[in-house]
């Protein structure tokens, strides 16, 4: 598949089929997120997999409670690892893990969807319990559940705002 065709055919999932995923996707999509640019390489972010259905219960609990997180075969939380930033780049370390992230989410989903998987990209999540859930430790905070499951459904693309925000040499 073509990028320009991930990126066109992309879309928020919340509907997915029965069907397992193959270890080999997962990886595959995991990979994808760790080739994701990241401040001074320092690669400031982890990633949880997460399959045990009683887990994924209490994310989508966490999550506001959008069972679609507790429905999908497969969720991977991604967390900033800001420790392992900071060192090198002081204060400037808590946006940096924040565009690591983001890459990271973005090359994921992008990945999936070449699989002829589907994602959601949530945010909306009480990220005290999602730590709690996660056993995660000091200094790693989650940003992102992604949901990833073969799609059932085929949403429409929603409109976009085009050249309303796009803005040349200044505002």
């Amino acid at each position: 598949m073509e990028v320009s065709e991930a990126i066109g055919s992309r879309r928020s999932i919340r509907r997915y089929k029965n069907d397992s995923i193959p270890p080999e996707f997962v990886d595959k999509i995991l990979q994808a997120g760790q080739l994701a640019p990241s401040a001074g390489n320092l690669q400031g972010r982890e990633f949880i997999v997460v399959q045990d259905s009683t887990t994924k219960d209490r994310l989508s609990d966490a999550a506001l409670k959008q069972r679609f997180v507790r429905d999908a075969p497969v969720c991977i939380v991604v967390c900033t690892n800001l420790p392992r930033t900071k060192n090198k780049y002081g204060s400037r370390a808590d946006l940096y893990v924040l565009q690591d992230t983001a890459a990271s989410v973005m090359n994921m989903m992008l990945q999936a969807v070449d699989l002829g998987l589907g994602t959601c990209w949530v945010g909306a999540f009480e990220e005290n319990r999602v730590s709690e859930i996660l056993k995660l430790p000091q200094g790693i905070r989650p940003v992102a559940i992604i949901p990833v499951g073969v799609p059932d459904e085929v949403p429409d693309m929603p409109e976009r705002l085009g050249a309303e925000i796009v803005h040349y040499d200044r505002w």
